[in-house]
């Protein structure tokens, strides 16, 4: 495909990281495009289930130069407002846009072994460019272990990129395999809907909605936790693997979590290990995973409190408080048969990962991650934005893509300006 277009930097993906880049590179009058495969938002437009809301309060939604304004701060968008919110700072910062526009590949300019200029195809056309932005979105793609194949073939199988509403599924049980927070909501929706839910736990993260009278991430914001960096942390690659926390954003600021779903009737397996010759096979380390859960809450609280004993309450601050321990059964079964009918659909709630199968340049590990330090890849000129930890523990936060953007804005510009 001939070069049809050039430009200094091509932005991929019109997300909220993506237009924060461009808003920053306006500013530094630095020219660019931004491709986008759908139109603006389109993961929250094409890929959300209906019921879905924010786990962030209104008050943290915020990007470069455009906030909240609303008469709710502290409710939970739906992703029709999170929809509304990204398109209409796309207006505003008058982003350069080419949507409908899908990446095929991106790779070095011709035979130079230099990494100063990069080719980005399309299906519209190509760009040559010096420096590319990967803002993409880390949750292309379900993490689906290979030995899903071996399910029996009368289970029907959904991921939550698939997954709309319970209406889509067959009646009948339903196995939900992940308890971070999609798998939590996705299982209290479905047994809500009549269907009887199984629970694969693994290793989670614990959390609140409220603590003391005021939102969890409050307190997240206000101790510093979200504004930790990814080079202050011990073991980053592990910190980027944590589950995100069992929280849901509702109008009635609800806590769920596996004692309110195991009081609906919904019932807990271990992390699921295989399954052989139609049976899932179960780890017994529910107990164990839910007793560290629970001590790494307990921590988390004991370090909030601490931190208002040293800063003074305020008077619409609440005493300590302290959730009961994670109820887990006294003989948990290991197997379930998948073959008998007792489960008609698996959702595969076990995490996501990015889709980088366009990116022809030598920046994977052998594990096949995405080679960078704090969002600066391992090719000169390549960025990425909007992952999980990436700069700080807020990155995969739609907040978070404002410092994030701004520093790597700014290592970007830096680059340009070497000749």
């Amino acid at each position: 495909m001939s070069v049809t277009q050039s430009v200094p930097v091509v932005v991929v993906g019109a997300g909220h990281s993506g237009l924060a880049m461009s808003k920053r590179l306006s500013d530094l009058g630095i020219e660019h495009v931004v491709l986008e495969r759908g139109q603006v938002a389109n993961s929250w437009r094409t890929q959300r289930w209906d019921s879905l809301r924010l786990l962030t309060p209104n008050w943290q939604s915020e990007l470069p130069g455009h906030v909240y304004d609303g008469d709710d701060p502290d409710g939970f968008m739906s992703m029709a407002e999170v929809i509304e919110f990204i398109q209409d700072y796309a207006s505003i910062v008058d982003a350069p846009l080419q949507t409908d526009t899908t990446v095929n590949a991106i790779g070095p300019h011709g035979d130079r072994a230099d990494g100063d200029r990069y080719l980005v195809e399309t299906d519209r056309g190509t760009w040559s460019c010096r420096c590319v932005v990967l803002a993409s979105g880390a949750c292309n793609v379900s993490n689906i272990p290979d030995w899903a194949a071996t399910v029996p073939s009368g289970v029907d199988m959904v991921s939550p990129l698939d997954y709309r509403n319970p209406d889509q599924l067959a009646d009948g049980g339903v196995l939900v395999v992940g308890a971070a927070a999609t798998g939590l909501q996705l299982a209290d929706e479905i047994h809500r809907s009549g269907r009887p839910v199984t629970l694969s736990v693994g290793e989670h993260v614990r959390m609140p909605r409220t603590y003391r009278g005021r939102d969890i991430q409050y307190w997240m914001h206000v101790t510093g936790r979200l504004d930790e960096r990814y080079d202050e942390v011990d073991e980053i690659l592990r910190a980027r693997g944590v589950a995100s926390p069992q929280l849901v954003g509702t109008p009635e600021h609800i806590t769920l979590d596996l004692n309110a779903l195991t009081e609906l009737g919904v019932n807990l397996r271990g992390r699921l290990g295989t399954i052989r010759d139609g049976v899932a096979m179960f780890s017994g380390g529910l107990r164990n995973h839910c007793a560290l859960a629970d001590q790494k809450l307990g921590r988390l609280l004991d370090d909030i409190d601490e931190w208002i004993a040293a800063n003074g309450p305020d008077s619409e601050i609440g005493p300590p408080e302290r959730m009961s321990a994670t109820m887990v059964p006294a003989n948990v079964p290991l197997t379930l048969d998948l073959a008998g009918g007792q489960i008609r659909t698996i959702v595969w709630a076990t995490g996501f990962k990015a889709d980088y199968s366009w990116l022809d340049l030598p920046v994977f590990d052998d594990r096949g991650r995405l080679r960078h330090d704090g969002g600066v890849v391992d090719a000169p000129g390549v960025y990425l934005l909007g992952t999980t930890f990436l700069r700080r523990r807020r990155s995969s936060f739609i907040h978070g893509a404002g410092d994030d953007s701004a520093e790597l804005a700014d290592h970007l510009a830096a680059h340009l300006s070497r000749t």
